[in-house]
């Protein structure tokens, strides 16, 4: 059986690395114990790539970035069947998907039928190439990461992929101090000094042992019905905020409400608890449901967003 320890100290390593973000960290770690995937929103400069690829070094998991354009093809993610002239036969070369973690950088660049090869991944833990399948690692985890100021060239990712991250994380700029930080450590990796934190405090199957462990955290039934309130109450506004009833085109589907538990599951076990507690849904309701409300032009016209009403329901929703 893992060592909860180990976690911790994998939380710590993530700390000195990154400077600040501390919300990013904790639900990255919370991601990875959950077994879900993560889209991380914030204009450039914010350490995005940097935050993954710490991640995929301190669990020692095989990593593999992809820059996504419009001109990718499936086959870039998947791999393909090759032509091995030797033999007279074809030969399947596997692609990035292949890979415990795969940054997905700019996911919004690529075109629809990139996107539906990595929906498949995604959701199956699966690849489909020339009608052969092929399972993918059991330690299977895409990050993703999309830049909110530039929209030229971009596609919108289709709901079905979007409810398949298990959180949308919102990154903003750091403040004075800790930029302050930032600029010190980067002249140091300009004199060759060398970053600290970057060796491996797991193994990819203590994650999966961690992951059974997480399985068995406690979750009393008034804290059970509580979560999945506010999950439905976005496809019932009405009922809850009359005022901004119509704005909403789609809200969280059941999954969202999985999520949520299995996340709340995990953040309980990142803090040393066997039970969840209802602050453990308030804290990550916001992340795990962004991504999964669907707004129409009305909301966006009286700049209402999906924060907004995700806060507005855990105010007025009776905690148990």
């Amino acid at each position: 059986m893992a060592d909860i320890k180990l976690l911790h100290d994998l939380r710590a390593r993530l700390g000195t690395v990154i400077v600040g973000q501390e919300a990013l960290l904790d639900r990255l770690v919370i991601a990875l114990l959950a077994g879900g995937h993560v889209l991380l929103e914030g204009p450039p400069g914010l350490a995005k790539t940097t935050v993954v690829h710490a991640l995929a070094t301190s669990v020692d998991a095989q990593y593999q970035r992809v820059q996504f354009t419009p001109d990718l093809m499936p086959g870039d993610l998947t791999g393909s069947d090759i032509y091995d002239a030797s033999t007279g036969t074809f030969r399947f070369i596997p692609g990035p998907l292949f890979h415990e973690i795969l940054l997905a950088d700019e996911i919004n660049r690529a075109p629809p039928k990139v996107q539906s090869a990595l929906l498949e991944a995604m959701a199956e833990h699966q690849v489909t190439v020339g009608g052969v399948t092929r399972a993918l690692p059991l330690l299977f985890m895409v990050l993703a990461t999309q830049n909110p100021l530039e929209q030229s060239g971009t596609y919108r990712l289709p709901e079905a992929q979007l409810d398949r991250f298990l959180f949308q994380i919102i990154l903003d700029y750091p403040d004075l101090e800790q930029e302050i930080e930032i600029s010190r450590r980067a002249r140091k990796a300009h004199e060759g000094h060398v970053e600290e934190g970057l060796t491996a405090v797991l193994k990819p199957v203590e994650i999966l042992a961690l992951r059974e462990q997480v399985n068995e955290i406690f979750i009393d039934e008034k804290i059970e019905r509580y979560a999945v309130e506010v999950v439905t109450a976005t496809r019932n506004l009405s009922k809850y905020l009359p005022q901004w009833g119509d704005m909403i085109q789609t809200g969280a589907s059941p999954r969202a409400s999985i999520a949520l538990l299995r996340s709340a599951m995990a953040r309980a076990f990142l803090d040393d608890r066997d039970y969840v507690i209802p602050e453990d849904i308030i804290e990550l309701a916001g992340d795990v449901l962004r991504h999964r409300i669907v707004l129409d032009f009305s909301a966006q016209a009286e700049d209402i967003n999906a924060d907004t009403i995700i806060s507005s329901l855990l105010n007025i929703i009776n905690q148990p």
